[in-house]
């Protein structure tokens, strides 16, 4: 089996980075693989993940808008042009740099279970479907969207310009159309195919299929139901969404249609503030928010990283240190597949997950000529794929965000109500339905989520705003932008446009144990040599196709006093300043 493995991965991968070195662009500086070279601006900058965001963005900024209120128009237009990631019925999270007090302000929008589906429901449930876990589509993975509320609460503390002029640019769009980008396409289409073999009810097909397919790149699309539910939001503020149209319909649909989100679950949600949590890495504070997120795991991997010299050890992409990060991150996922949760129900040891001491602990189990097949989580003290949007703003003043917003899986649970113009999230899938775990479902909850933005200090200033969107990938690829960036001396393009690995099959809530150590999943990019080192220590390596994350970035030159810009080369991203 592992001869037959051997030869399949390397004759695989010796193709695969034939074709990889043959595409190359020849630039005549920078690193080998660098797709383009960094944005640079003095006044403002903004990387998205769709270009007409971008540009949107930086005309709010030019009109005088914060960072904030960038952020918002951008995501506004994401929700629009991107919705195989994110939109008005998925959650937000966000990290915000204020100049003016010179601190790091922590935004958790995610929304909670129905206070109406008791957990003997959903058991009965999932009994009729010949489930014991809760599906990715569908009525039952809907939880109360965050998003909404997340907007006016950041407007709310740090916005500028009135609400209707940073929506005005997406009903715009939304109004008149926009053409569909290759990528958003590609995935647009999987999504619709996933919804006429669904046949659910409501109008997603309707919306997202208007001639009986998915639109194809190039083409314009409208969406004259999501302009008007952005038209109550701009006129009528946030209640438009949680206590009145939005809400009222949404519960009228769903009492029909055997769905169990209410008007007193939109209601009753609320956004919270809450403090960002960092580990210092070589003298950097890096900065992720708390669970119910897995932010910790990339402070976690960090934390073990950290006693070793990776530059030493043969530097980026070198044997060694992908053993170790890899072991790294099976670590973390045991603790994230134990402890992670809303902090409301259940009790959540986070010092002591992202202490050094606890580090040290875990670092001592990872053997450095070996792939563990399995690890145990911490005893002192769930999620693969996923399709979400991350943007990054600078402002004129100093002011910098770091946003993340999902529907989780590529369109969320393929539920639409009629006239609203979005669909709902399957966030409420990540829940696991075993009697005592800290992420057991419960009523009015919080499920566990992946969306995480992050944020790097230097000394007490602000220095780059960055993300890597993709399920679990996420603190995974955190690791990677942060080692390339200081311990691999990379630019900040070059560190997004480095070749990625990807480690799967950790315990999770549809995988209660990880006992065959997952696997890896590598870019191309990644030597053949170092992906045979890993095989001779027991990983399982494969060559991957996609899920390797996207990434934006902006970061602030404090001795030239300019931004940075950096954008997903994989995707369709794009930055830009002024």
């Amino acid at each position: 089996m592992l001869i037959r493995h051997l030869r399949f991965s390397g004759v695989a991968a010796l193709l695969s980075l034939t074709a990889f070195v043959a595409a190359q662009p020849d630039r005549v500086n920078g690193r080998p693989g660098t797709t383009r070279s960094e944005v640079i601006a003095p006044h403002g900058m903004v990387a998205t993940s769709h270009p007409l965001a971008t540009q949107i963005g930086l005309d709010i900024l030019k009109a005088g808008g914060s960072a904030v209120d960038a952020a918002i128009a951008a995501n506004a237009a994401l929700g629009l042009m991107e919705p195989t990631g994110n939109g008005l019925g998925g959650d937000l999270f966000a990290i915000v740099w204020d100049a003016k007090t010179k601190k790091l302000h922590g935004l958790n929008a995610s929304g909670r279970s129905p206070l109406g589906l008791s957990r003997e429901t959903l058991v009965a449930e999932l009994a009729k479907l010949n489930r014991t876990t809760i599906p990715p589509r569908g009525m039952l993975p809907i939880s109360v969207p965050g998003t909404a509320d997340g907007w006016f609460a950041l407007h709310g503390k740090f916005g500028r310009l009135p609400m209707r002029d940073i929506l005005a640019p997406a009903i715009r769009y939304a109004t008149e159309g926009f053409p569909l980008t290759e990528y958003i396409g590609y995935l647009w289409a999987i999504s619709v195919r996933n919804a006429q073999a669904d046949k659910f009810p409501g109008a997603f097909l309707a919306t997202y299929a208007p001639a009986g397919r998915a639109p194809a790149k190039g083409e314009l699309f409208k969406n004259p139901d999501l302009a008007r539910t952005l038209t109550l939001l701009a006129e009528q503020g946030r209640d438009a969404f949680y206590r009145g149209p939005i809400a009222e319909t949404t519960d009228a649909f769903m009492r029909v249609h055997g769905g169990y989100l209410r008007r007193e679950d939109f209601a009753a949600h609320s956004s919270t503030w809450v403090d960002p949590v960092s580990t210092n890495y070589r003298g950097y504070d890096v900065w992720e928010l708390p669970p119910n997120t897995q932010g910790i795991a990339a402070l976690q991997m960090l934390n073990i990283l950290e006693a070793y010299d990776l530059r030493a050890l043969g530097g980026y992409n070198s044997p060694a240190v992908l053993h170790l990060m890899i072991e790294a991150k099976k670590l973390a996922f045991e603790d994230r597949a134990k402890f992670y949760a809303d902090p409301a129900f259940a009790k959540i040891p986070l010092r002591t997950l992202i202490s050094k001491a606890y580090a040290a602990e875990r670092r001592a189990l990872i053997k450095p000529d070996r792939a563990a097949l399995a690890y145990e989580p911490g005893s002192g003290p769930q999620l693969r794929d996923g399709d979400t949007v991350y943007l990054a703003v600078g402002d004129r003043d100093g002011n910098m965000v770091s946003l993340i917003q999902s529907n989780y899986r590529g369109f969320g649970s393929g539920i639409t109500v009629p006239g609203t113009g979005f669909t709902f999230q399957d966030r409420g899938e990540m829940f696991t339905v075993s009697p005592g775990h800290a992420n057991d479902y419960a009523p009015g909850k919080r499920p566990f989520t992946t969306i995480i933005p992050a944020f790097i200090t230097k000394d007490g200033a602000p220095w780059i705003a960055f993300g890597l969107m993709g399920g679990a990938m996420q603190p995974q690829g955190h690791v990677q932008i942060v080692t390339n960036l200081i311990d691999f001396d990379m630019n900040l393009q070059e560190a997004g446009d480095a070749a990625r690995w990807h480690h799967d099959g950790s315990s999770d809530y549809n995988n209660p144990k990880m006992i065959d150590g997952g696997f890896v999943e590598v870019e191309t990019g990644i030597p053949y040599d170092a992906v045979r080192s890993l095989m001779q220590k027991r990983h399982d390596v494969r060559i991957g196709n996609g899920g390797f994350g996207g990434y934006q970035a902006v970061m602030w030159d404090a001795k030239n006093r300019v931004y940075y810009g950096a954008s997903e080369s994989r995707k369709d991203g794009h930055a830009a300043g002024y």
